[in-house]
């Protein structure tokens, strides 16, 4: 019963109300299930969430339009201030090439605070992304990161260190988006 319970809110969320543009009601349907969603959060349209009550959103929070968060099997925590560019894929679970059964595998992911992802970012199982971590437009993450890096390519690699104090607050209004 649960197992349908929950596929059927992640499918009303996906498909119907991740689409409508009064952001008030997206963000109220996801914390209606998960109180792990802090009210400041803003959350774009057309964002998919796979099993949306294993993810914790912090203060301030944005994620832009057409992100995927898989949590189908472990957590993603997001930890306040951070900025999220559209296009974004998180992924806590992948596929072990060398098995034959092609199995699973994963871990749970972790964004710190103040972490800036541009567009297009896919961020691999079991990444640690340190608080204040810079990552480049297309990059792919597959490793974890240091306070304060800036990291771009694919893999995703070392640039520099980010100059910043990382007391800003994320300040965005959401009206029809």
């Amino acid at each position: 019963m649960n197992l349908f319970l929950g596929s059927l809110l992640t499918y009303l969320y996906n498909n119907i109300i991740g689409h409508i543009p009064f952001h008030f009601l997206r963000k109220g349907f996801l914390r209606l299930f998960n109180k792990n969603i802090h009210p400041s959060a803003v959350i774009m349209m057309h964002v998919r969430f796979l099993n949306f009550w294993k993810i914790t959103i912090g203060e301030r929070v944005v994620i832009n339009q057409y992100c995927l968060f898989d949590c189908r099997h472990f957590s993603i925590s997001i930890d306040h201030d951070t900025d999220i560019g559209p296009y974004t894929r998180i992924w806590t679970l992948g596929h072990d090439p060398d098995a034959n059964d092609h199995r699973l595998y994963g871990n749970s992911i972790q964004l710190g605070h103040h972490v800036w992802i541009a567009s297009g970012v896919t961020i691999l199982p079991g990444v640690t992304i340190a608080p204040g971590t810079v990552i480049g437009a297309g990059s792919v993450v597959h490793k974890s990161t240091a306070e304060l890096d800036i990291v771009a390519g694919n893999p995703a690699r070392f640039i520099r260190k980010r100059n910043n104090k990382l007391e800003y607050k994320l300040k965005y209004t959401v009206i029809l988006e």
